[in-house]
């Protein structure tokens, strides 16, 4: 029985984008199908039944009926306590409420990727699904996933090298004032900006980036994450540019940043000048509780304290509407760019999310101190009201580009990351507002500097041309309260009293944390509100640093510290396989100390001749091809030379599926399947359930090309992807895909072996044909285990040939949406005669 539908909803931004929504589609000469008192049934929007219409399918969102309760977790005092308690409601009420819908998605063998920051699943379905999902009473709306754009315009003509120390729009915004008058430049702040991906090692951008562990080495884990795929090997990468820009106004150093003192971290929510809403929607709830580079293990408690967003479309989601919600209620301050549709005269252009009411929308104006052709003017076409809330330069602005260069660029994009840098200026010199949003904007617009246009409404203070007024980073700060305690100091080596640059200071006080660097000269300088703080100070090759500091409101306090070097010892071992073999060529290495990196021998061994005293994580990443092999990873106290084994585990999927060699047992097929030809299928019942990424199943269909596909038969399936990837098919075992043909001398049979509770069920592809080479053939099968849940592949009849040993198939696993997998080998010719490998579910697979 579905759960009762709640009368709790966010009705006026739901209304406002369903209004939207008819003006749209009407358009476009058609209208959403609505629910009313007749019709009890969800909203399906009019884009979702065209995209679906005669016998099509695409990816919609399914919206539930639901939303947390965050009332309590404004109430926390801070920032962190904030984050982790909307994140623990928000997380608990999708996981509550999305269970009858995923079961019935589940039975009906139909994939789906879960939300929590908005309570919807993301489904790939037909007319029939979408008709039946409107259906059920825990369905609010079914909504067509939307793309957005990064919101700039073309790049400025003129070189962007050899400008000024201090580029226009930071000086006019009066950023280097508080830099000199308040000695503030975003020190203890933590900015964060959705976007195209960044180059953390940009000159401009690499001193403050918060993976930068300040002795040459980086931890992106909480620090960046691309939930795109765009970026290899869990590396922040930037392949379009304009997150690199936008980062290096808000942050950027060589005087391109309004806070340059200010730590940034990013996700990557856009694919490269294209933003797809479901990457979107996971890169805000990283903002809210940043995970490892993988997605997993999310932390809350190391939340930004602002983000920026260049990026918008014309329509209007009330997706972000809810994102942002959640951001404030965990203390997050946003900033929006208000899109570039304007031509300087025509009024209601501001771009969505910008123009939503909770949105911190920022227009855009050049040199001269006009307002931007391309700025975006309220009112807001979605509820009418006020935008932007303020304007910011965006027109000829300098910034970090990939690369390691400098471009020009305009557009509400650049200005947008103005407000933010100016925003970690006041928090930095007003620590006490960091979590509260409401007064961070307020003092953002009182030190705004007016601008009276009223030609699309509003008052010569507040109008939609210019919102509040022109930014004015310093007015802000002399407005704020300046009660903060200030620590300063320089960090020296103790032996010969060199300055220490890239040091960690860290302040900590309950659940409170800022942390900061030293620069060049080793000093220091961190604002904090009053309280009993622990100062720590880490860096690598030197003794870390603990000191007990209570603070009173606005005292000065001086905090020098000679660090005393560690002594230096050698690491060596050897590196050994999932099966307890040497394996060469491996990558050697610790995450987080400077020491240079060394490869495996033949033998397996490796020699780190200098590393200093200190625990640290020791990484041996397998080379290609890399198989069952997985990075080991473990923590290594060095206190004298050292000597290890680096065991390489069986590698996981994000399920907690893992995958081994195993011992070859070949089950001989008894049944023949009516299967055969070059491109066919056929569907059967299993002889008992077969548990494939948490869903039961009693059917599959087996295909001449090598795949067990648990969702549909799927025809057209000869070209072989890696896994995991969205295209079908999905929710399958790569026994051995490739184009293969079932001829005349060749079979698919099953058999089933031992008594119930530990049978095994064996699908035999036996000397089937590779097409186009039908003198060469190739064994294989999948055998699936009721006790266990395993799935064994094994091969026969391979020779020396390539094809046969897989150097155009894929060998792997899937889950149903394409999201998750395990992939074995990918057009690589390692398989062997007489071998097996094995794939084991997890607790969560």
């Amino acid at each position: 029985m579905n759960p009762p539908r709640t009368s709790r909803r966010r009705s006026a931004v739901w209304a406002a984008a369903t209004a939207v929504a008819v003006a749209v589609s009407a358009l476009a000469g058609s209208t959403p199908a609505a629910s009313s008192a007749d019709d009890p049934r969800a909203t399906v929007d009019a884009a979702v039944l065209a995209a679906v219409g005669q016998g099509k399918e695409s990816a919609f969102f399914v919206v539930l009926d639901h939303e947390a309760d965050l009332s309590a977790a404004r109430a926390k005092r801070s920032h962190a306590g904030k984050a982790k308690a909307v994140f623990g409601a928000l997380r608990a009420q999708a996981a509550r409420t999305q269970e009858p819908l995923r079961d019935y998605l589940d039975a009906r063998k139909v994939g789906y990727e879960a939300f929590w920051i908005t309570n919807a699943l993301k489904v790939t379905g037909d007319e029939q699904l979408v008709d039946a999902l409107s259906r059920r009473d825990d369905v609010r709306r079914i909504v067509k996933e939307q793309r957005y754009e990064l919101d700039a315009g073309a790049p400025s003509l003129g070189p962007a090298a050899g400008s000024a120390a201090t580029e226009w729009g930071v000086a006019d915004v009066k950023a280097d004032r508080v830099w000199s008058d308040y000695q503030v430049r975003g020190e203890g702040v933590v900015v964060a900006t959705i976007d195209s991906g960044v180059q953390y090692d940009h000159p401009a951008l690499v001193g403050n980036y918060r993976g930068n562990r300040g002795d040459g080495t980086f931890s992106h884990d909480y620090n960046f994450y691309d939930p795109t795929g765009q970026c290899t090997g869990g590396v922040p990468c930037d392949n379009h540019g304009h997150g690199t820009h936008t980062t290096g106004t808000v942050a950027g150093a060589n005087g391109i940043g309004v806070a340059p003192g200010a730590q940034w971290i990013a996700a990557k929510g856009c694919e490269a000048r294209g933003c797809s809403e479901g990457s979107l929607l996971k890169a805000g709830q990283w903002i809210l509780a940043p995970t490892d580079r993988n997605g997993l293990n999310p932390k809350p408690e190391l939340a930004p304290d602002i983000v920026n967003n260049s990026w918008g479309s014309p329509g209007a989601s009330p997706f972000y509407a809810e994102m942002v919600e959640a951001w404030h209620a965990a203390g997050i301050f946003d900033t929006f760019s208000a899109g570039n549709e304007g031509d300087g005269t025509t009024c209601a252009t501001a771009g969505s999310p910008a123009s939503q009411a909770d949105a911190y929308a920022v227009g855009a104006y050049d040199s001269t101190g006009r307002i931007a052709s391309f700025s975006g003017f309220g009112p807001s076409p979605i509820d009418g009201g006020t935008k932007p809330n303020i304007t910011a330069p965006g027109v000829g602005i300098r910034s970090s580009w990939p690369g390691g260069g400098y471009r020009l660029s305009d557009g509400t994009s650049m200005a947008s990351p103005h407000v933010a840098g100016a925003a970690a200026l006041l928090l930095s010199s007003a620590p006490s507002l960091i979590g509260k949003v409401d007064e961070t904007r307020a003092f953002l617009d009182q030190g705004s500097r007016d601008v009276d246009d009223t030609h699309c409404g509003g008052t010569a203070s507040f109008n939609n041309v210019w919102g509040e007024g022109k930014l004015d980073a310093l007015a802000t700060v002399d407005a704020a309260p300046h009660t903060a305690a200030t620590v300063t100091g320089t960090l020296t080596d103790a032996a010969s009293g060199k300055p220490l640059a890239g040091i960690t200071v860290t302040a900590k006080a309950g659940e409170t944390v800022r942390t900061t660097s030293t620069v060049a000269d080793g000093s220091y300088r961190l604002n904090l509100t009053a309280g009993t703080y622990t100062l720590t100070t880490t860096g690598y090759g030197y003794e870390p640093g603990k000191e007990h500091l209570p603070l009173t409101a606005g005292e000065k306090v001086t905090r020098d510290l000679a660090l005393a070097a560690l002594p230096m010892h050698a690491v060596s071992g050897t590196v050994v396989d999932v099966q307890g073999k040497p394996l060469a060529g491996a990558t050697v290495k610790f995450t987080d100390a400077p020491v240079d990196a060394v490869t495996s021998d033949a033998k397996g061994t490796f020699r780190l001749p200098a590393v200093a005293e200190g625990t640290f994580t020791l990484e041996a990443v397998p080379a290609s091809p890399v198989l069952c092999n997985g990075t080991y990873r473990g923590r290594l106290t060095v206190d004298g030379d050292e000597q290890v084994t680096a065991a390489a585990p069986p590698r996981t999927d994000a399920s907690g599926n893992s995958c081994a060699p195993a011992t070859y047992a070949w089950i001989s097929g008894a049944t023949k399947i009516a299967l055969s030809g070059d491109e066919n299928a056929k569907t059967l019942a299993l002889p008992f359930p077969v548990r494939f990424y948490g869903v039961d199943y009693t059917s599959a269909s087996i295909t001449t090309n090598g795949l067990v596909n648990f969702l549909e038969p799927r025809l057209g399936d000869y070209a072989n992807t890696a896994l995991p990837s969205a295209a079908k098919p999905n929710g399958v075992v790569a026994a051995f895909w490739d184009d293969l043909t079932i001829d005349s001398k060749a079979s698919v049979k099953t058999a089933t072996t031992g008594t119930a509770g530990e049978r095994k069920f064996a699908i035999v592809w036996e000397n089937a044909a590779f097409s186009g080479s039908t003198s060469q053939r190739i064994s294989f099968e999948a055998v699936f285990a009721e006790a266990t849940g395993s799935i064994t592949l094994q091969y026969r009849s391979i020779d020396a040939n390539t094809l046969e040993a897989g150097a155009k198939a894929t060998v792997g696993i899937e889950n149903q949406a394409g999201t998750d997998g395990l992939a074995y080998s990918v057009d690589q010719p390692v398989l062997k005669d007489a071998s097996a490998v094995r794939f084991t579910p997890g607790k969560t697979s």
